[in-house]
């Protein structure tokens, strides 16, 4: 079964609740429908019901019963605007002006625990989603850095077909320090679990492997692992390590003898975005490899974002990723 058909009805079988704070799109109404009839999730709209309908009359659908709440007249806005000023130590009334914003009431209806996730950036700038999560939404126990991952599928790789591998991180953060990639390597980690049901093999990549070099990059890398090790030592992690060490077998045995990664990694953390971009370009293209992402990690509770040029079907695919997340 196709990866996304897999996603599609594992988020079937224990539908979340997932916000959409871009009522004011045509892709986001249509894909709410869909999200629905497909019983991937439930979906909560945000915006003006009124301008929501009339803008589904007039590209010919129809919202039918799909929850639409206005953020600037909700019953909830006091208490969230209470919430998030505690959270921020500001005023009240500051706070209350942020929080009519849909995107930011989303947010805390997800940290409220009203919604279980939430699909924006149809609309918004990449940087402004992840602000505003990071603000309302908050980390996960034990992480700062929000961070991203793609779901690299190769069509056959030592003699295995449909391999997959996590890639991260991707589309965020451009120079990680040693801290952010530990906490990259730690949700990497997590979403294997949770997303794809395999026991991650974590491998922190450099130009060197075990010391075959010096250079200030690898120490990085190295002391990277040692953070990784302390905020959950449950995961199989090692590095540093070249790629072919951390995925072939048998070079990993030649350069790493005694890793129990070496050989074997299916989540790859790159050590900035230069090589994690590159990375997942080259495999996609070069490789035939398909690409699902990238995917928000991080979080306290699921926040992905789109690409403004996301297609419906987009929308679809990423609800039921998130809804999976969310029940994780």
């Amino acid at each position: 079964m196709d990866i996304i058909q897999n996603f599609m009805a594992s988020a079937q079988e224990d539908p979340a609740r997932l916000v959409y704070p871009e009522a004011g799109d045509p892709r986001i109404l249509e894909a709410a429908i869909r999200v629905k009839e497909l019983g991937v999730a439930t979906p909560v709209l945000i915006g003006n019901p009124e301008t929501a309908h009339a803008l589904a009359d007039e590209h010919k659908l129809s919202l039918g019963d799909i929850e639409i709440i206005d953020s600037k007249t909700d019953d909830q806005l006091d208490h969230y605007a209470n919430q998030y000023a505690q959270r921020r130590d500001m005023r009240e009334a500051i706070a209350k002006k942020l929080v009519r914003k849909p995107l930011s009431f989303g947010g805390m209806m997800v940290n409220q625990g009203h919604a279980d996730g939430m699909v924006a950036g149809v609309a918004t700038a990449t940087s402004i989603v992840i602000q505003a999560a990071t603000l309302t939404v908050g980390f996960q126990k034990g992480l700062s850095t929000p961070s991203s991952f793609f779901i690299m599928i190769l069509p056959e790789f030592q003699g295995e077909k449909d391999r997959v591998f996590i890639f991260a991180d991707s589309a965020v953060n451009i120079q990680p320090s040693a801290q952010q990639l530990a906490e990259i390597a730690i949700a990497s980690g997590a979403n294997a679990r949770a997303l794809l049901g395999i026991e991650p093999k974590i491998a922190f990549l450099s130009f060197s492997t075990k010391g075959s070099a010096s250079h200030a990059d690898a120490d990085k890398v190295i002391e990277a692992l040692g953070i990784a090790r302390e905020i959950d030592p449950s995961f199989d992690m090692d590095g540093e390590l070249q790629l072919d060490a951390a995925i072939i077998p048998a070079v990993g045995a030649k350069k790493a003898p005694d890793s129990s990664v070496a050989g074997q990694a299916n989540v790859l953390i790159f050590p900035d975005l230069d090589a994690g971009n590159i990375g997942y370009k080259l495999v996609e293209r070069m490789a035939s490899a398909r690409a699902v992402g990238p995917i928000l990690q991080g979080f306290a509770r699921p926040v992905n974002d789109m690409s403004r040029g996301a297609s419906v079907d987009d929308l679809i695919s990423v609800s039921a990723i998130t809804s999976v997340q969310a029940k994780g």
